[in-house]
Order: C-alpha cells, then sequence, then structure tokens
C-alpha cells in the first residue's frame, strides 16, 4: 500500500522553513510519541542543520511508556534534548522553557557576556500534521495570546506570539514532505490519523493493525474483543473476521475495519507504540 501525500510540495516548504528559521533562537520538533521515527519529517535534518532543536515527544499519555523511554535515550544519544509530554496537559508543557533555557545555556551565557539585554527566546514549532501543533500551541497560550508585531525582516503575514515574558513562537503553517518511501511509514501515520481515509484501504489498514497489535499488543486485543491466545495465531484477515461476527456485523467487513481504526484512534484500546525502538533503522 504505497501511499503519496501532498507531491510537489517541498521545495516551496524547504524555502519557507529556511526563510524563518533566521529569526529563531531554537527549533521545537514535534512528533507523535506513538510514531517517534515515522513522525519525524525527514526534510529536517537538512533543513534545520546545526539550528538548536528539541524533539518533543508528544501524546506520550497515548504511547507506550516503555518504548517512549527507549526512544527518549535514542534521541539523547544523538545529541538532542528530548521531552515526552501532552500538549493537552498544562502541567506537561510547562517543561518546555526550562528545556529550552538548558539547550540555549552557553549562547545566553556569551550574550550576556557581550553585554547584551536578555529577552524571551524565539522559537518555532515544526511538525507534520496532526501531532498536535494547535493543541500545544493552544496550551502554551492559555488565553493571553498577544502579538508582538513584525521583527525587521521577517515576511509580511508572519507573526510572534507572545506567551510570557520568556518565550515567543512564529506563529507559522507546519511543514509537510510530498511522498513516503517506505510504505511502512505511511500505513503508521495513516493508522493514527495523519492522512485521509480516502487515501487507501480501511480493510488492509485494519489487517496491520491487527498485525502490530497481535505481536507486540495481545492482551489489547484479548480484552477488548473477547479474543483467546488460539485467535491470535491465525492471520490478521482471520482475525478481522472473528471481531467483525463478534460485533454484530456479519460479514460486513468494512464496518469492522472501521470500528477497529476508530478505536484505536479514539483512545480505545489503551496505550501502543507503532514505531518499535528494536526495529529503528541507525
Amino acid at each position: 500500500m504505497a501511499i503519496q501525500w501532498f507531491p510537489g510540495h517541498m521545495a516551496k516548504a524547504r524555502r519557507e522553513v529556511q526563510e524563518k528559521l533566521k529569526y529563531v533562537d531554537i527549533v521545537f520538533e514535534l512528533v507523535d510519541a506513538r510514531l517517534p521515527k515515522s513522525s519525524r519529517n525527514p526534510m529536517l535534518d537538512q533543513i534545520i542543520q546545526q539550528k538548536p532543536r528539541i524533539i518533543l515527544l508528544n501524546k506520550a499519555d497515548l504511547a507506550d511508556p516503555v518504548q517512549t523511554q527507549k526512544w527518549q535515550n535514542y534521541f539523547n544519544n544523538l545529541g538532542y534534548e528530548t521531552l515526552a509530554l501532552t500538549a493537552k496537559n498544562d502541567k506537561s508543557v510547562k517543561q518546555i522553557v526550562p528545556a529550552a533555557k538548558k539547550v540555549l545555556a552557553e549562547k545566553r551565557a556569551r550574550d550576556k557576556e557581550k553585554g547584551l539585554k536578555e529577552r524571551a527566546i524565539r522559537a518555532i514549532v515544526l511538525g507534520i500534521p496532526n501531532v498536535g501543533k494547535s493543541t500545544l500551541l493552544n496550551h502554551l497560550a492559555g488565553k493571553k495570546v498577544a502579538t508582538t508585531g513584525n521583527k525587521p525582516g521577517v515576511t509580511k503575514g508572519q507573526q510572534w506570539l507572545r506567551f510570557n515574558s520568556q518565550l515567543e513562537l512564529l506563529d507559522t503553517p507546519g511543514i509537510l514532505w510530498p511522498k513516503f518511501e517506505d510504505p511502512e511509514v505511511g500505513k503508521r501515520l495513516a493508522l493514527t490519523g495523519a492522512i485521509k481515509d480516502d487515501l487507501l484501504q480501511l480493510d488492509d489498514l485494519a489487517i496491520y493493525e491487527l498485525e502490530i497489535l497481535s505481536r507486540f499488543y495481545p492482551e489489547i486485543l484479548m480484552e477488548r474483543y473477547q479474543l483467546s491466545e488460539d485467535d491470535l495465531f491465525q492471520p490478521a484477515a482471520e482475525i478481522l473476521m472473528e471481531i467483525t461476527k463478534k460485533r454484530g456485523f456479519k460479514d460486513d467487513y468494512e464496518r469492522g475495519s472501521e470500528l477497529l481504526i476508530n478505536e484505536l484512534r479514539q483512545g480505545r484500546l489503551g496505550r501502543f507504540t507503532l514505531d518499535r525502538y528494536e526495529e529503528k533503522v541507525d
């Protein structure tokens, strides 16, 4: 199931982000904690280059905590400051500014030695759709977002949002990439709702979901759908048929597929991680 998404936008997206990076101190790279690798934009490393960044593993409340910790350690070992958080949780979001100060400590110390007055950290949030950018901005802002005005050199239409005396964010759309070279990435993003459902077959996606859950989280399927261990030794297509019948849909496998996918997206299946740390490619 190969998926192509937003073809033709790479050059434009790259130009826009590179222009905006001139005016920020740090990049907040927002990814889905359930997809720590698949939800990272492969363009960003080349675009951001040496610009300081923090990787924010959002939706950590929906992810497997053991896997999340492994991914945090992995990114930390690559030299990135990493936070696991839930963007809709104010306490969780409050970790971001202290982490940014830590990353920028040396630069801020040099500025102080030069006699420069300490100012708010200027940042940009980059991430693909459905990783929680809007939720993060809303919870950083509360009800007191104030526009600080255009900074010199910033192109028309871009605004700086001041969230408190310590942080300003450049308000800008997210950055996308045009296609998935690895079809597994497309399927994982589709399963969590980052891609429109009309781009794929729901039964194929449901079967993919069952393959992952039966392998890594069999207890989720057994508890939610009253399946036995023997049921899970069947091919995923057979498991889908079993669940469809148990839910009273008879042979309506499309309806059974929709049920499986929606319940996963709605958090009814509990915490899971689709990108397995053990299967990472360095």
